[in-house]
């Protein structure tokens, strides 16, 4: 999301998308910036963000404000009709506040409920949904909450009405496996692999919550998930795809 030139080749495959599609997004990097330059320490758990009150503000303001309209207005200029909108909009995503246990995550929200009628809605109006991870407290706060578990109960939720492909766009390609070797990721990757590879130190930080929410999408319905570069969105052999078993 930081890359503009990146952003709007993105944005062109998308236009020529044939189907019909909604954006997730985070924006990490930028809320990492505007952290430092109000000297608000950053705080990361396997590769989860916590979220006091102060780091909250900062969220809003990057995922909700910044991030999301550069990509609306992006999808704008290549005649996309999108639409910005938050977790918290028309009560799309409601969240429960993540109870404090041996970690205190602050103001984090795990997905409770999607309303995939209220979506719908946008997508047979022919606009395009792009979806900020700031998402509706059950008890009516706002919460960050983690974009790929978004992503993932989006897709879900979705396939209630249209076959859903789940797609995460991550700067590494796919899933990489030697750290020698960055260009090459690995083609598939299963539940067992996960494990494997994650007791063994090879996969970790970020990519492990990726990886849950992939195989949370498939248990939901979801047709298929592929971590893919944004420059081979179109290519169906590029990446790794995740199989269910």
């Amino acid at each position: 999301m930081e890359d503009a030139t990146l952003l709007h080749r993105l944005g062109a495959r998308l236009a020529a998308y044939p189907g019909l599609f909604v954006v997730v997004h985070g924006g990490g990097v930028i809320a990492d910036k505007l952290c430092r330059s109000l000297s608000i320490p950053k705080r990361m758990i396997a590769g989860r963000r916590v979220t006091d009150e102060a780091t909250l503000r900062v969220t809003v303001m990057a995922y909700a404000g910044w991030v999301n309209k550069s990509i609306v207005v992006s999808l704008q200029r290549l005649g996309i009709n999108a639409c910005g909108l938050s977790g918290c909009d028309e009560r799309l995503v409601i969240s429960s506040p993540r109870p404090v246990g041996e970690i205190d995550w602050g103001h984090v929200g795990d997905i409770k409920r999607v309303d995939a009628h209220a979506l719908a809605r946008f997508i047979n109006r022919g606009v395009i949904p792009v979806i900020s991870p700031i998402t509706l407290g059950t008890n009516g706060q706002l919460l960050n909450s983690n974009a790929d578990h978004v992503a993932a109960a989006i897709a879900g939720a979705l396939t209630h009405f249209y076959t859903v492909d789940l797609v995460f766009c991550v700067d590494t390609g796919g899933v990489r496996v030697d750290p020698d070797n960055p260009d090459i990721v690995l083609p598939s990757l299963t539940r067992s692999d996960r494990e494997r590879l994650v007791s063994q130190g090879i996969v970790s930080g970020g990519m492990i919550p990726k990886l849950d929410n992939a195989f949370h999408a498939l248990d939901n319905g979801v047709c298929s998930v592929r971590f893919v570069h944004p420059d081979n969105l179109e290519d169906e052999a590029s990446g790794t795809r995740i199989l269910a078993s």
